[in-house]
């Protein structure tokens, strides 16, 4: 479990530093017998830092909780 929460802080501090991400489709523009031309169009993934906060909380709670032991 140690493990496992240490893996979710690493992923919310990445959330937190980097909050957003761009990828590309290809898109057709025209389309003429043997011809064609395409463009790469760009999308946008945007998210708030707070979802990154959260994320390190849990794994913080994760992290805390398996260093406990249990009676």
């Amino acid at each position: 479990m140690k493990t496992t929460g240490i893996v979710i802080i690493i992923i919310g501090i990445m959330l937190t530093i980097f909050t957003a991400f761009t990828y590309f489709t290809k898109e057709k523009i025209v389309d003429i017998g043997k011809v064609e031309i395409t463009r790469n169009k760009p999308h946008n993934l945007n998210w708030s830092p707070l979802i990154g906060v959260a994320v390190i909380g849990v794994g913080g709670i994760i992290l805390w909780r398996s260093g406990k032991k249990s009676a």
